[in-house]
């Protein structure tokens, strides 16, 4: 399978030395797609992050695998000159999503528009991307930076639930440097699975016209969370 980072993947400066000597998931690196996060950023630049998994300059890029088209975000928006309306950036997202009319489509960016999450929470600076994502029929986005696992129902720009047409959102921070409590957090509309006591990966089977999930947890915890949704 495609391996998906979704940003952040060493701590704390995102520098070569820390790829070579902390990135355990580096025997997998030929098959990975990765998105950047703000720490790949630690050294002024994310040039280790890009040479370490052959990137674009500006982070952001498409695929197709299987049937289903996949989009890679920068969420580091400042990095980029900005994830705005009419931003580079935004504007490749929409003409990437009208060039390629999928059945199933997903995205993945380091910073989620939503999240119940205390530390970061939902991403303010990302919501011309997620209404981009909600215009060309996005079906699910893949988002890490809080520290926890959280899922979201199909939702719009604005945070309203819409089983038809709306976005699946997935909060996986759960990489392994620690855990954010969700104890003094107050959980955002739509929020339908939080947990903040498990690290592990997100499994998605992308099928032809549907995509089911599946949280593995690590040796020795319980957590888990699946189930399957059509795409629009």
């Amino acid at each position: 399978g495609t391996v998906a980072v979704l940003g952040d993947a060493v701590y704390e400066r995102g520098t070569a030395a820390e790829f070579a000597a902390c990135y355990s998931w580096r025997r997998f690196r030929g098959r990975t797609r990765a998105a950047l996060g703000n720490h790949e950023y630690g050294t002024g630049n994310a040039d280790a992050a890009i040479a370490y998994f052959r990137l674009p300059r500006r982070g952001y890029y498409s695929y197709e695998l299987g049937s289903w088209h996949v989009v890679v975000l920068n969420g580091t928006c400042h990095e980029i000159g900005g994830c705005g309306a009419g931003s580079p950036e935004e504007q490749f997202l929409r003409n990437d999503l009208a060039a390629h009319p999928t059945t199933c489509t997903l995205v993945t960016l380091h910073k989620p528009r939503f999240s119940s999450g205390p530390v970061h929470g939902g991403a303010d600076e990302v919501d011309a991307l997620f209404r981009a994502f909600y215009d060309g029929g996005v079906d699910v986005v893949l988002g890490g930076d809080d520290h926890d696992y959280e899922r979201f129902a199909p939702q719009t720009p604005t945070g309203y639930l819409d089983l038809a047409d709306g976005v699946s959102q997935f909060v996986v921070g759960t990489g392994g440097r620690l855990l954010y409590s969700f104890e003094d957090s107050i959980p955002q509309p739509n929020s339908e699975v939080r947990n903040d006591d498990a690290f592990g990966v997100l499994k998605l089977r992308l099928r032809d016209g549907s995509y089911d999930w599946e949280f593995l947890p690590e040796a020795g915890r319980t957590f888990t969370d699946f189930g399957s949704r059509p795409c629009h």
